[in-house]
């Protein structure tokens, strides 16, 4: 479960329309709003990607996607290393010689 966000969504949104529509620098719209100014900057550039002005991040849209797959891989990765050992048990018992129960 991921960790609660500190800032709530509505403020997240507010500050990004501040810097972005209204121009205004990003250390005085976080001192404005009590939110750290890096926070604030990361939350623009993200902004930013998600609109398509900036190709060095990936949109939230491909993070989410990257995040699924890296989920996906390590639980088919888990289920190898089962599969795995399962087949080396199975092949163990194959090889194993047969005795008969004595009568």
């Amino acid at each position: 479960m991921p960790a609660p966000r500190k800032y709530p969504d509505e403020l997240r949104e507010r500050a990004v329309r501040e810097v972005r529509s209204r121009g205004r620098p990003i250390a005085h719209v976080a001192r404005d709003l009590g939110i750290h100014k890096e926070a604030l900057r990361s939350w623009v550039r993200q902004a930013e990607a998600d609109a398509g002005e900036r190709d060095d991040r990936l949109t939230s849209s491909e993070l989410e996607e990257l995040k699924q797959l890296r989920k996906e891989n390590a639980e088919l990765r888990r289920a190898n290393e089962i599969l795995k050992a399962a087949s080396v048990f199975f092949a163990q018992e194959i090889d194993r010689p047969r005795t008969r129960p004595s009568r």
